[in-house]
């Protein structure tokens, strides 16, 4: 039982799942089978397979790629995919080749743009949070700062897919829990490593973060992701439990380790202009689960569509677009991770609803929408090959960079 289960009603499953058949062929797409025929798996590893399968979608035909992730299998596991740093993107393939990852899709949805402030930079940094290896890299930006379709009622940023440390997967909530303190006091500790930053606040950013500018951190508002930059802003940089500098403005350039940078906008601001070089600030954070006393091993964002075998109510039936998906069954023994493929013929794609009643279809108990459109990319070293290559066409024609992605490992 999860934590939102008692507020979810029936979901409805009345998207067609066929097969293909035949052998696979590295990204070659396949024709629709009869609805009987078993799906065909090619195994990658022990515990780990890939399929394809045709879907019948409201926008036409969708074609869809699946791993098939056995967490019982010994030398199986999955990880977070990360270019190195949480305001950076690289193209899927390339972060699990540098990782050693078997196989992998792309993540959460990012900062993408900013062509509502000119002149800010696109950080690239994922909205929810994200664990790799155990540690925490980031928070979740406000619900109104994030980039992406809608989000179904009910949900929010700080939603996450994750793997415990006791090998299982589940879908949660991860919310920041953390505190600045100084000689004048305690102050809550709004964001980690995060593009946005709650209004009146103090956000921490560590050498996690990478080396692109801070300065949108403090652009919109917890509602408006468009709304103007902060004009009162500032910024202390916290070494050895010591403030060593400060800045009016938001810096950018890679920041050391053991240090961290305290921004704030607003009363946050404010706040930091009582600190002097030479003060004692101490800053601690962590991320506090709503759901499972397991430590996460690996967690990312996005948003949930399908709970306890139940539909999210009010899921977008009506936009087809393609889609990246990943779905737990076998009390999370079993991952079925999907994406869809862009190919001129299938670029259609799915609503949301369908996604989750096709995941269901899958045998997935508990669904989680992740980033799509260009981003959606599958990508895996098949059998008798010596790189790791996209499986499905991506929408854009070639692999976008993302920031962060699933990655599943074996050996």
């Amino acid at each position: 039982m999860t934590h939102r289960q008692g507020r979810f009603g029936a979901g409805r499953s009345v998207l067609t799942l066929v097969a293909a058949l035949g052998t696979l062929a590295g990204s070659a797409l396949v024709g629709a089978a009869p609805a009987s025929a078993a799906p065909q798996w090619t195994r990658l590893a022990k515990g780990v397979r890939y399929g394809q399968f045709d879907l019948s979608g409201a926008a036409g035909p969708a074609h869809a790629h699946v791993l098939s992730v056995d967490l019982r299998a010994p030398r199986v596991r999955v990880e977070l995919l990360n270019p190195g740093a949480v305001a950076a993107r690289a193209t899927v393939s390339r972060q699990a080749t540098a990782q050693g990852a078997l196989a992998g899709v792309n993540g959460d949805f990012f900062n993408i743009s900013e062509t509502q402030h000119p002149g800010v930079e696109a950080t690239g940094a994922s909205v929810g949070p994200a664990i790799a290896h155990g540690r925490v890299l980031k928070g979740a930006v406000p619900d109104g700062q994030r980039f992406g379709p809608a989000l179904p009622p009910g949900t929010s940023t700080e939603d996450v897919f994750g793997v415990g440390t006791d090998r299982r997967a589940r879908l949660d909530d991860l919310t920041l829990d953390g505190s600045v303190r100084t000689p004048q006091g305690l102050l809550p500790l709004g964001g980690l490593n995060q593009y946005a930053l709650p209004v009146g606040s103090v956000g921490a950013f560590t050498s996690d973060w990478g080396n692109v500018s801070r300065v949108r951190a403090t652009c919109g508002t917890d509602t408006d992701r468009a709304a103007p930059c902060s004009t009162d802003t500032y910024e202390v940089t916290v070494r050895a439990g010591h403030v060593v500098a400060a800045a009016g403005t938001p810096g950018h350039g890679p920041i050391a380790a053991n240090t961290t940078v305290l921004v704030g906008r607003e009363a946050g601001a404010q706040e930091l202009r009582k600190l002097a070089v030479g003060s004692t600030v101490k800053v601690r954070h962590r991320l506090v689960a709503a759901s499972s006393r397991v430590p996460y091993r690996f967690a990312l964002g996005g948003y949930p569509v399908l709970e306890g075998g139940r539909a999210l109510p009010g899921l977008d039936d009506t936009t087809s677009a393609v889609r990246t998906a990943v779905g737990i069954s076998d009390g999370g023994r079993t991952l079925y991770l999907l994406a869809l493929d862009g190919a001129p013929d299938y670029r259609g794609g799915l609503t949301i609803a369908e996604v989750a009643r096709a995941m269901r279809r899958l045998g997935s108990v508990d669904a989680f929408s992740l980033d799509g459109g260009g981003s959606t990319t599958m990508a895996a070293r098949l059998p008798g090959a010596s790189s790791v290559t996209a499986l499905n066409h991506p929408s854009g024609g070639a692999e976008r960079p993302v920031p962060n992605g699933i990655g599943v490992f074996s050996g």
